[in-house]
């Protein structure tokens, strides 16, 4: 096996430097203690992380082990001789993209020129769309460990992504949106099932599909334990643990994020005054309807909607 080249301090232009040091997903640590240069990055809010990285080398050798968090990689040029450990003569280029999962290990061999575009989301970012989008339960699903594959929707998300600004709030907002995006494209196309070992517990299919189509039709509504375990037919207690289990949140988190996401379609899809938008996500009035969603969103309702139809 060839010699490890030596570890250098990853380049930063002065004015990422102090920056960078908020990005503590690890994978950005990472490249971080390579010879790569980071051109540049953006904390979109909702623990997600955008960044560009540009490398030049003859040869050096990186290690992902066990990050912790999901990685989606979009090679922007480049990486022509750049190639996996165990997986040789399998190499990249421009529009290609990899998924690293956060219990992935694996070793590359960088090569030629290279820049690209890093996502870093959570496992829970991928994994609590399973309920919605794919009639799964979240500890079902992980996303796959895939190599330079294709997708070209995804691709034109990326590049989508690349060329707006990230500076500023309403910038980020619209990046934070965007990324949104692709992480379901990415949940459809490398969801991997998971083998490792079966769930245990939770709610049966019919029942969980129940009580998620329940919460959707009644959010203008107090939705409280009480209700949900009637519709479900079992004890507050057992639902609250089996819910938890089945939707990956506890029915508050689940009931609270449901009506954020009621707010955003209703903010851009509608012309709806905000007091009807409130209402039809069952916050009290309109100020609370603005503390809720400024924390979720990052801003108020008025400029999401500003922002989201400019």
């Amino acid at each position: 096996m060839p010699a490890r080249p030596p570890i250098v301090t990853a380049a930063f232009p002065p004015n990422l430097a102090a920056a960078a040091s908020g990005i503590s997903h690890m994978v950005f640590q990472t490249m971080s203690n390579t010879n790569a240069t980071l051109e540049r990055h953006a904390l979109l809010g909702d623990d997600l992380a955008l960044a560009i990285w540009r490398r030049q080398t003859d040869e050096e050798e990186t290690f992902y082990i066990q990050p912790g968090h999901h990685t989606l990689s979009y090679y922007m040029g480049g990486g022509y001789r750049t190639e996996r450990d165990d997986l040789p003569g399998r190499f990249g280029a421009p529009g290609r993209l990899c998924a690293l999962p956060d219990w992935h290990e694996s070793r590359w061999w960088v090569r030629d020129n290279l820049r690209f575009l890093h996502i870093y989301f959570l496992p829970e970012h991928f994994t609590r769309r399973a309920v919605i989008e794919l009639d799964r339960e979240p500890r079902q699903l992980t996303l796959a460990d895939s190599t330079y594959f294709e997708n070209p929707r995804i691709a034109q998300l990326c590049q989508a992504l690349i060329g707006m600004s990230w500076d500023g709030p309403d910038a980020r907002l619209r990046a934070n949106e965007l990324t949104h995006e692709t992480l379901s494209h990415l949940l459809r196309g490398q969801a991997l099932l998971r083998r490792d070992e079966k769930p245990r517990g939770g709610l049966a299919p019919a029942v969980r599909r129940r009580l998620a189509e329940f919460i959707d039709a009644h959010l203008e509504q107090d939705l409280s334990l009480g209700l949900l375990a009637r519709v479900a037919c079992m004890s507050e207690f057992h639902l609250a643990r089996m819910f938890h289990l089945s939707f990956g949140a506890p029915p508050s988190a689940w009931v609270a994020a449901r009506r954020l996401e009621r707010a955003r379609h209703l903010l851009k899809s509608t012309g709806l005054p905000l007091q009807q938008v409130a209402s039809a996500c069952g916050y009290a009035d309109s100020s609370h309807f603005s503390h809720r969603f400024r924390a979720g969103a990052g801003v108020a309702p008025s400029q999401y909607r500003r922002l989201i139809l400019a």
